[in-house]
């Protein structure tokens, strides 16, 4: 069930009926467009978007080989076939001859496809067929210029051959007549042959026109001129008269043969074209989702909305031409947070996220794809509600407010659990505690009733009740508080400020109007509305502290990555290093043995002369010397680390494969480990690691007794835990100066250049104490209060040096 009558154009559906039909290619395909109709049927509306999606990628993926051309709709001539003995005109016949072959073109794509690729369309297909004895009947009559073809039978055949002849005799003697003519002076140089009521005629001046006698056929206007066909080829041009009708008769008598021919298909070619037209009202559909980078999410048979990127399609297509980009919808509605009740300033976007939901899950009911991510989630509703706009009537008597409740009513009556409702600023139009009060009731029953919906409204009690009934929660459109500019992004968890004294005070309005409009409203409700508008603040606050420190994170794994690669590197520099060590060491070895041996030979072959043996003794002494010293710049072999057998626990001493780095495992989460490594803490993957004993531990860490360890401080996880942001408002002197003393200590350790303290304004008292404390550091640089719009004096801006 749809509520009001008018949804599709309170959503602008109209338009998007608009722009399918200019996608189409025919009025076969219009009238689709026209007969789209919002379904609940759940295999319908699932088949209707595959169609759209396997379109969409033909038209994507095979440019220019789905026939594009020719989508004609022949069924008004197919309705004269009907009748025996009708006759279609020629230009019927070649309108049904190309869109005949722009059929049997879709139908022969279709099946030269892979089997399985594009299953809904090549059901469609199915059981459509046009027998190629029509396509040929056809196409042995009429030509591609769309003219009856010479030899469509042999008496039109011989017709025409007589008529050229005919037409090529009387032509020849009037080229004749036409000049002597000339040479006589009776025309002109530049005078030719002109064809008058369907004869050959030779313009003359009227002075001369009894001294060539024939049929005065026209006259110029001025009447200086007559188109005078000669005496001479008047029978001929009655001839070629003849049979020019006589050609006429058997092309008639052709085109009714040739719908005879046809006339027992008509229950296949009827079939045939309302299958173009549904093709043609697909592509359309596909042809709009390209424009629009719509997408076929997952569709499943329950109520549920769980969106990504989202977009207004009217909204995309205006931006579009202005080159400006549309701020995409989050959004969703589950079971257990059914009602989204979205508040925050006017102009900031809620109405456009109401309509986006509405607009975007009523094409997907009509079947057509949809402008959001395709890793999101669309649900399936029977009922679809909307209250947007004002209803105000004459005619009937009704108010905006009245025509508010009258909506509610039908709202109350017929919402069940299969129900989406959308309500534009609920309980507006009458008095503000009255509306507020009968907008909580009517909320109640709707949250009983199972509904799901979207509710936008600036009514305090509304966002209270949200946020304490289940299935209820409130969302807000983001606005910065510090330019008082709409961002347009909805964030749902939290009410939103409607920033209206802030939003007063930027447009000019006197200030003391704004802080007498504060004292009239009551210090709870300005606290609430501050509050929100604090919180709005620190959360933008916290968000570019978090991006700055995510940019610092990654530096540090970059920088982690590529000293592991160094310390990799310089690990195999070392062992090729000690390899060559080794085999100059083995090289010198037997370099010695050789030079040995050649002594001991030389004092045996001259029998331990006392001189020689000298000579052989000094010589041996200087080689071992230079041994010696070539020794002295060999390493010793560094002792490798042997893996030792069992799986990793927490306890367990690891190495880095291929390094000599070692460390012990503190906590195992899921294929990662966190070890210590030195007065460091990493996360590293399991499959990086191998066991080690305790003993290579110690030898490689180089710790002579397991004495008590020192823990190591965690500076990853102090940073992870550390706030820039220090809220001490209501505590004590002492007790906020030791949370004081512990946050600069922090500050200083992970090198924050600027803290934010918040002590509030109240008497100064502690704003004072906080400074004065915060001069007893030296490390402390400025001292600042913060920008009005963000606390002014009751927060403190310290800059460290």
């Amino acid at each position: 069930m749809l509520y009001p009558q008018d949804l599709e154009q309170k959503l602008g559906f109209d338009r998007i009926r608009e722009q399918l039909s200019e996608l189409c290619l025919s009025p076969l395909g219009q009238a689709f467009v026209q007969k789209i109709r919002f379904s609940d049927n759940f295999v319908v509306i699932d088949k209707l978007t595959r169609q759209t999606a396997e379109m969409k990628n033909i038209l994507e993926e095979t440019t220019g080989e789905f026939p594009a051309q020719n989508y004609l709709d022949a069924t008004p001539a197919l309705e004269k076939i009907r009748i025996e003995g009708m006759l279609l005109s020629l230009d019927e016949f070649f309108d049904l001859k190309l869109s005949l072959r722009t059929i049997r073109q879709v139908l022969k794509f279709l099946a030269d496809q892979e089997e399985g690729r594009f299953p809904f369309l090549t059901d469609l297909a199915g059981n459509i067929k046009v027998e190629k004895s029509v396509s040929d009947a056809i196409d042995r009559i009429i030509d591609d210029r769309g003219q009856i073809r010479d030899n469509a039978s042999p008496q039109l055949a011989d017709i025409r051959r007589r008529l050229i002849a005919e037409a090529a005799g009387v032509r020849k003697k009037l080229d004749s007549m036409l000049k002597h003519a000339k040479s006589s002076g009776w025309v002109g140089d530049d005078v030719s042959l002109t064809v008058r009521n369907g004869r050959m005629v030779i313009p003359i001046a009227a002075e001369h026109k009894r001294k060539l006698k024939g049929f005065v056929h026209d006259e110029s206007a001025t009447g200086q001129t007559l188109f005078i066909e000669p005496a001479d080829v008047l029978d001929a041009n009655n001839e070629i008269r003849e049979l020019e009708y006589a050609e006429r008769r058997e092309i008639n008598r052709i085109l009714i043969e040739l719908a005879n021919r046809i006339r027992p298909h008509l229950a296949d070619l009827q079939k045939a074209y309302q299958f173009l037209g549904m093709v043609d009202f697909i592509r359309a559909k596909a042809k709009f989702a390209s424009i629009l980078g719509a997408t076929n999410p997952k569709f499943v048979n329950q109520p549920i909305v769980d969106w990504r990127l989202a977009q207004h399609p009217l909204l995309f297509l205006f931006f579009q031409k202005q080159n400006r980009k549309v701020v995409p919808l989050t959004i969703q509605l589950q079971q257990n947070q059914r009602i989204l009740v979205i508040s925050g300033p006017n102009a900031g976007g809620k109405s456009v996220a109401l309509k986006t939901l509405g607009l975007v899950q009523y094409m997907l009911q009509c079947g057509l794809l949809v402008p959001m991510r395709e890793d999101s989630t669309v649900g399936l509703f029977q009922n679809l509600f909307i209250d947007i706009g004002d209803e105000q009537s004459l005619d009937n008597d009704l108010s905006t407010y009245s025509s508010h409740l009258t909506n509610m009513r039908h709202f109350l009556q017929f919402s069940h659990k299969r129900t989406l409702f959308l309500i534009d600023e609920f309980g507006t139009g009458t008095e503000p505690s009255l509306g507020g009060a009968i907008a909580e009731a009517i909320l109640e029953d709707l949250t009983k009733s199972g509904a799901y919906g979207v509710i936008n409204t600036h009514y305090t009690n509304l966002k209270t009740y949200a946020d304490k009934t289940n299935g209820l929660v409130n969302g807000a459109m983001r606005y910065d508080g510090e330019y008082l500019e709409p961002l347009y992004e909805l964030e749902i968890g939290k009410p939103g400020s409607s920033f209206a004294f802030e939003i007063a005070s930027k447009i000019g309005l006197p200030k003391a109007v704004v802080e007498r409009a504060k004292g009239k409203l009551g210090t709870q409700q300005v606290n609430f509305e501050k509050l929100l508008k604090e919180l709005d603040i620190e959360k933008k606050v916290f968000a570019d502290k978090n991006l700055e420190i995510g940019i610092k994170e990654r530096k540090l794994a970059q920088q982690l990555v590529e000293t592991t690669a160094l310390q990799l590197r310089l690990d195999t520099e070392q062992k090729k290093i000690l390899n060559e060590a080794k085999q100059k060491a083995k090289q010198l070895l037997a370099e010695t043995n050789q030079r040995i041996e050649n002594t001991i030979r030389e004092i045996k072959e001259n029998k331990a002369e006392r001189d020689t043996t000298k000579i052989v003794r000094q010589e041996l002494e200087q080689f071992e010397k230079k041994e010696l010293q070539i020794e002295t710049v060999i390493e010793p072999e560094r002792e490798e680390f042997l893996p030792e057998k069992g799986e990793i626990a927490v306890g367990s001493f690891v190495r880095i494969k291929g390094q000599s780095t070692v460390g012990e495992v503190l906590a195992l989460k899921g294929k990662d480990a966190e070890i210590r490594i030195g007065d460091l803490k990493s996360n590293i993957k399991l499959n990086r690691l191998e066991k080690v004993s305790k003993k290579a531990f110690k030898e490689a860490t180089g710790e002579k007794s397991p004495g008590p360890k020192l823990g190591g401080i965690d500076l990853n996880e102090k940073m992870l835990n550390f706030s820039f942001n220090l809220d001490i408002r209501g505590k004590r002197g002492e007790e906020a100066m030791v949370e004081l003393d512990d946050f600069i200590n922090n500050a200083i350790v992970l090198g924050y250049d600027e803290l934010r303290i918040v002590h509030g304004k109240g008497d100064g008292i502690l704003r004072q104490l906080v400074r004065n404390h915060l001069k007893s550091f030296k490390q402390v640089g400025k001292m600042n209060d913060e920008h009005p719009d963000r606390g002014g004096a009751g927060v403190t801006i310290v800059q460290m040096r």
